[in-house]
């Protein structure tokens, strides 16, 4: 049995509880009827569907496929972009809430760091 090391089993319990965190909260905004305020639809949406490729990604960095350290960069790359949109948005007079920003400043940092631990722990031969 291959040990895996304790970074990239972090990095996946992360991925899989954030994700897990961010499809409940993102459900319960969607679909949930609660007063938000000043959601910005596009961040919610990307968010809560996110939240499905986080559980995924955390898994494959668990099992340690080949794929996962791409996935993690992809995810990390897409909230990023979804992130200099939203700034976009703000810059422009768009109304939003201060969590968002905050959030979004969480989900770039803890996903570039999730993609960091990732291939620094991938083996070529996986």
């Amino acid at each position: 049995m291959t040990r895996r090391p304790r970074s990239q089993t972090v990095a996946a319990a992360v991925a899989v509880i954030f994700g897990l965190l961010t499809i409940v909260s993102g459900g319960r905004a969607l679909f949930g009827g609660v007063d938000m305020g000043a959601v910005v639809p596009f961040v919610l949406w990307f968010n809560f569907v996110a939240g499905f490729a986080y559980v995924l990604a955390g898994i494959g960095l668990l099992r340690g496929a080949g794929w996962a350290p791409l996935l993690s960069l992809a995810i990390a790359t897409a909230t990023v972009a979804v992130f200099a949109a939203f700034l976009w948005h703000v810059g422009a007079g768009g109304a939003w809430e201060a969590r968002t920003m905050g959030a979004m400043i969480l989900r770039s940092a803890i996903w570039i760091a999730v993609a960091a631990f990732a291939f620094r722990c991938h083996k070529p031969s996986d």
